[in-house]
């Protein structure tokens, strides 16, 4: 590189890879969703569209033939020779590789648009055409052709043009649409269609070709410099452009003609020279270029945090990269001013094609590794300690920003995130951070030893809570192996070294996944169960021929059922808590096994009261799994019995799916069940935690063998449950004038039951009144009844112990019960 005269040597590339380009990868995908929205609106709402453009057309329309001639004619010349223009811009320029995706660009938004179902069509323009508008010119600018090919080259040569001749220009082509109105035309679909198609055509060749931002303007820096009193004698480049700045060193020399540093250099650089620093031959700087590319990836962020995370876990969003830069700036001066940076920052200024330069010192000491030591890492936490005394936060406390010198002083280096003035968030988040990395080097005993010793145990302990995926910055993790691992090993050491049961983790986003979670779940429940609440009216009409007397009974036999559960459970806690409280807390549990899919929340709230009740957590756990085990055999054998009474009077084939059907259900578990043993964290998952659990349940159940009274009652209690929603459902089929067999409603009863176990919406609303409407259906009970009958035992089972529910979990919440 030649720059006034001299040449300055750069090793390394700087290049910066095309997945890296975040202005022309979102150039690409803006454009591919601008045809997608033209598409679609053109299938869905064109008749729309063409009217309204037909009224404003007739509005503004005002100009007479003659008048809309000249102005077409004007339009015309000035649009034609726009492309022809640029044309001969790129060749005076000598801009050969621009000159082909020029063409390129060009070529391909023609042939586009001439690809037809019939084959290739070539425009055709006439020049004898009569009519009013109908000329050369009017058939040459309403061809959609024109329009792409127009887009796609102005997409390309823009980043080259001036910035003034690229808004006339772009304003010029985009004209089209309001001289189509006053000329009273409609604004033909196919119009916009092309124009959009030409721009996408046009991203995709600037992401091939590139733009001038990616050209790195080098040496505006070294003129900068020159101005800052640094002369750059070479560069060499430390990490290309990607996802942070490019990094180059530079080896400088003083400049002999300055005497005095120039209006505005920094304090550091002069007393840089008269320490005689830079006096070195072998002086070097750190350079960091900031492009267009950082700034589109940097906005991005922004606006994600901005989206998902709460205020006040970053700091405040910069309105431009510059402003970002001088920030970093300020705050190395700020640290600086501390005695705990680790350089020194010289100058920032703003450079061609919108790069961003900033310029400090290399780095002081070394990297922090293991070999140092606890008493380094105490000076570390004491360190760190002494920043957030001083309010300010670092924000990206990796390892390799962590310097040490030789006499054990700790200085810190990045500044990106950091933060003067900051508050209790930010500084939980450095600790937490900081326990990371250090356990990573030192392990997490020392780790979290040496953080209680320098800080105050609160401390430690709200910011182990933000060792989460979520909480700790990207680069922070991946600077860690196997960071998920860690962040947990960690808050359990910190738990047992301060005596803490267990460490919640803290919510920094807006939204909580189970907020989430039950927000999908609802818009589910309101899609599934809209049919059924369509047929509330004719479920209130046909209450008028209701038997009250057969409804009270389904109404009793629904709330035995609560006792049969409770029984169960009770028999598997062995009888260690209260009965009358443990069937209030089934009724809660009906609430909480509804709200939640799969009955989960039931099982959770289960766990909680027999913990609550004095069990432990491992007891409380395989109590509620032995009691599910034995109520899903008790299931099984049930069904298989009732089906073998059903199969000798009933056709249950249409129950029974093809053989090929069950082989492909059967094929897919297997395949599922073998890919998920070669996945690590599967494996690991059902050694540590499901075979104990499954060896707990195993051991209850030879238990139960050896105690009759015991197991009776837990059968009992699982066949109450089992056969009394069966008995609910008969009893709401005669009530409404149905007549079918106990054993056919039992046999539907346990197909609705077990896909209400697996159907994804709360309390399988939608898959349960289906599946029993239409197993009595296939039964031979009409619709009449059955759709009634239906919706009478779901108010009977669910949506009254629903009700009901709430309040009861309310007040063991308040008893401390749960």
């Amino acid at each position: 590189m030649r720059v006034d005269g001299r040449e300055i040597p750069v090793s390394g590339s700087l290049l910066q890879p095309r997945i890296r380009r975040t202005s022309d990868i979102l150039r690409v995908v803006l454009s591919a969703l601008s045809v997608a929205i033209v598409i679609a609106g053109s299938l869905i709402t064109r008749p729309q569209w063409e009217a309204l453009e037909r009224s404003v057309s007739g509005i503004v329309g005002f100009l007479t033939p003659e008048q809309s001639n000249l102005v077409y004619i004007v339009y015309g010349i000035a649009i034609l020779a726009l492309p022809f223009a640029i044309l001969v811009r790129l060749v005076r320029r000598r801009h050969w590789k621009l000159l082909a995706g020029f063409l390129s660009a060009g070529l391909i938004a023609l042939g586009l648009f001439s690809i037809t179902g019939t084959g290739f069509s070539a425009p055709r323009w006439h020049l004898s055409e009569p009519g009013q508008v109908h000329t050369f010119l009017s058939q040459f600018l309403d061809d959609p052709r024109w329009i792409a090919m127009l887009a796609a080259v102005l997409t390309v040569a823009s980043p080259w043009l001036p910035a003034r001749a690229r808004r006339w220009w772009w304003t010029l082509l985009l004209a089209f649409v309001p001289i189509h109105l006053f000329v009273s035309l409609v604004v033909p679909a196919r119009a916009a269609l092309g124009l959009v198609v030409g721009w996408l055509v046009g991203a995709v060749i600037v992401l091939v070709v590139g733009t001038p931002a990616l050209e790195v303007p080098l040496e505006a820096a070294v003129r900068v410099l020159a101005q800052r009193g640094f002369r750059v004698t070479a560069f060499r480049v430390l990490r290309p452009a990607a996802r942070g700045p490019l990094v180059l060193s530079a080896s400088t020399v003083p400049q002999p003609e300055l005497s005095a540093p120039p209006d505005g250099a920094p304090a550091a650089a002069e007393t840089a020279r008269k320490s005689g620093e830079s006096h070195s031959p072998d002086n070097e700087l750190i350079i960091e270029m900031y492009g267009a590319n950082q700034r589109s990836r940097g906005m991005l962020q922004q606006f994600k945090r901005w989206l998902t995370i709460r205020s006040g876990e970053y700091p405040a969003p910069f309105t431009s990269m510059r402003r970002a830069v001088e920030h970093r700036a300020l705050m190395g001066f700020a640290i600086a001013d501390l005695g705990l940076a680790s350089n020194k920052p010289l100058t920032v200024a703003a450079l061609d094609r919108g790069w961003m330069v900033y310029a400090h010192t290399v780095p002081q000491g070394r990297p922090l590794t293991a070999a140092d030591g606890e008493p380094t890492l105490a000076r570390v936490w004491r360190a760190l300690h002494s920043m957030h005394q001083a309010q300010i936060s670092h924000g990206e406390l990796r390892a390799e920003e962590i310097r040490v010198l030789e006499d054990g002083t700790v200085l810190f280096g990045g500044f990106v995130q950091s933060e003067f003035g900051a508050y209790k968030v930010r500084f939980d988040s450095d600790v937490a951070q900081l326990l990371l990395s250090s356990a990573a080097l030192f392990g997490t005993g020392p780790a979290v030893r040496t953080a209680l010793e320098v800080l105050d145990k609160r401390a430690v302990l709200d910011a182990s809570a933000r060792l989460t995926k979520t909480a700790v910055p990207t680069h922070v993790r991946k600077a860690v192996p196997d960071a998920g691992e860690l962040m947990k090993s960690i808050r359990e050491e910190v738990a047992a070294q301060t005596g803490q049961d267990r460490i919640e983790a803290a919510q920094i986003t807006r939204f909580s996944r189970n907020q989430i979670i039950q927000l999908v779940l609802l818009i589910g429940l309101v899609y599934v169960a809209y049919p059924y609440i369509s047929a509330v009216p004719t479920f209130a009409s046909e209450l008028r021929n209701l038997n009250w007397g057969w409804a009270l009974l389904g109404l009793t036999v629904s709330a035995l059922t609560y006792v049969g559960a409770a029984m169960a459970l009770w028999a598997c806690a062995s009888e260690a808590v209260k009965f009358g409280n443990l069937l209030l807390m089934q009724i809660a549990n009906t609430f909480a096994a509804t709200t939640t899919p799969a009955g989960v929340g039931g099982l959770a709230l289960s766990v909680r009261f027999l913990q609550k009740g004095g069990l432990g957590a491992v007891r409380a756990t395989a109590a509620v799994a032995l009691q599910q085990t034995v109520q899903v055999v008790t299931h099984v054998v049930l069904l298989l019995i009732f089906g073998a009474l059903a199969g000798t009077s009933t056709n249950l084939s249409h129950f029974v799916p093809n053989a090929t059907v069950l082989y492909l259900v059967a094929g897919a578990l297997l395949g599922l069940l073998g890919a998920t043993m070669f996945v690590p964290k599967v494996r690991k998952w059902l050694l540590n935690e499901v075979r104990p659990q499954l060896a707990d349940v195993m051991g209850q159940l030879k238990d139960l063998a050896r105690r009759p009274a015991r197991l009776a009652m837990i059968l009992g209690g699982c066949a109450t449950t089992t056969l009394g929603m069966a008995l609910a459902l008969w009893a709401s089929i005669e009530a409404f004038g149905g007549s079918t067999t106990f054993v056919t409603v039992t046999i539907v009863t346990m197909v609705g039951g077990t896909l209400a176990s697996a159907a994804p919406t709360p309390g399988g609303v939608g898959a349960v009144e289906a599946a029993l409407i239409g197993g009595l259906a296939a039964f031979g009970v009409s619709a009449g009844i059955a759709v009634p009958a239906v919706l009478l035992y779901r108010v009977l089972t669910c949506w009254l112990p629903v009700f009901c529910g709430w309040p009861i979990m309310r007040w063991l919440t308040a008893k401390d019960m749960i």
